[in-house]
Order: C-alpha cells, then sequence, then structure tokens
C-alpha cells in the first residue's frame, strides 16, 4: 500500500501563516476604512542577505512617499507603507472625497489622511500578532516621509543586522476592485521578534488567533 508523505512545514512556512492571519485582519480594517474600496493580499515572507534587500525588493532608486511605524518596546520591528506619489495623491482623493491634488506640496490635512492609513493598518497588524505571540505590541505614531526608499528600509532593517546577516521582510499588496495598485507594506520584525513567532503555539501549529487585545 502506498502512502503519501507531507513534507513539515519549514520555519519560513510557519511565519507565512502567521503573517497571513496578521494580513488578514488588515485586510478587514482597510477595507472599512475605504468604504470597500482597498483590500490587501500578502505577496510574500521573504529571507535574504542583509545586504541584497533592497535590489530584492526593488526600490533601491525610487523617491517614495511612505508612512512609517516602528515597534516600541524589547520586541521590535518596522512597519513601512509604501506609494510612489501618483498612488499616495490618488488614495487621499478617494480618502478625503476630492480631486486628485497636483501640488507638489502635500496639505496638512493630506498627510494626516495618509499616516491615518497607516495607523489603522498598523494597529491591525499588531492586534493580530500580539494575539499570535501573546506579547503585547505597541506601535509608535505613524509619520509621514518623502524619500528614498532603500534609505528608509535600510534603517528599518538596522536592528535585524546587528544579531545576524540576513532578514525577514514581509510584503504585502494592495487591490482595488480585483486591480493590482502600486502600493506595498513592508514589515520587518526584529530577530527577537521573529524567535518569539516561531516559538509560539500558533507559530508552530497555525491555529486561529485569540480575541484582539486592542480597537482602532
Amino acid at each position: 500500500m502506498n502512502h503519501d508523505l507531507q513534507t513539515p512545514p519549514t520555519r519560513l512556512d510557519l511565519l507565512h501563516q502567521l503573517f497571513a492571519s496578521a494580513t488578514h485582519d488588515a485586510s478587514a480594517a482597510m477595507c472599512r476604512w475605504t468604504d470597500g474600496l482597498i483590500t490587501l493580499s500578502l505577496d510574500e515572507v521573504r529571507e535574504m542577505p542583509l545586504g541584497d534587500a533592497c535590489s530584492e525588493l526593488n526600490i533601491e532608486d525610487e523617491l517614495l512617499t511612505m508612512v512609517v511605524l516602528s515597534l516600541e518596546g524589547e520586541i521590535g520591528g518596522a512597519m513601512i507603507l509604501t506609494f510612489d506619489n501618483a498612488n499616495g495623491r490618488q488614495l487621499v482623493a478617494s480618502l478625503l472625497g476630492r480631486e486628485v491634488n497636483d501640488d507638489p506640496e502635500w496639505s496638512e490635512l493630506e498627510k494626516s489622511a495618509l499616516t491615518e492609513t497607516g495607523n489603522i493598518l498598523g494597529c491591525a497588524y499588531m492586534n493580530a500578532l500580539t494575539r499570535l505571540i501573546d506579547t503585547e505590541l505597541v506601535p509608535s505614531a505613524p509619520y509621514f516621509i518623502q524619500d528614498y526608499g532603500a534609505s528608509v528600509l535600510q534603517q528599518a532593517l538596522m536592528a535585524q543586522a546587528a544579531d545576524c546577516d540576513r532578514v525577514l521582510v514581509c510584503r504585502t499588496g494592495f487591490h482595488r476592485e480585483g486591480e493590482d495598485l502600486n502600493w506595498r507594506v513592508l514589515f520587518v520584525p526584529t530577530d527577537r521578534m521573529r524567535k518569539a513567532m516561531e516559538g509560539t503555539p500558533g507559530g508552530a501549529t497555525g491555529q486561529p488567533p485569540l480575541p484582539r487585545k486592542y480597537s482602532y
């Protein structure tokens, strides 16, 4: 009699399950925030050499509009919400119910709308990850920045670089009514967070998470 043999999941597979759960919550939050217009999906969870991260994620030389937040406390990480300028302006216009603004300078209201988007996504991710690793994760206030993506990503990777020469990056994509958008969320956990995720029952079994701790 032949028996099918199943290959045990790798650590990266288990982390993918955890991030998929977090992305599901973030997608639901984004859908509510945009009145059903925008959803998210997990593109990939990748481990790569530290020095290759920017080129492999294809954000080396692009000037981007970004919302950045970090995790406070011993278990850290960073979340970077990236747009090209045109796509960032389109999101803000839809949120504010206005025509797309082509003024080179972003108004404070536009910046506020974009950072609130980052805040909603960040809280949704942290809610899910808090449940999964049973450790309180407190996100910082998000901030708006226009800079080269490689520069901002390198700063986020520094915390990982202190522990190892390979980094883990979770990349999430946005969709509008089935159409892929040129927006991304990059979540960069520290090595300490990664180990906490790998050591949890959720990380080992992919079981459903417990009720959320935070609201947004």
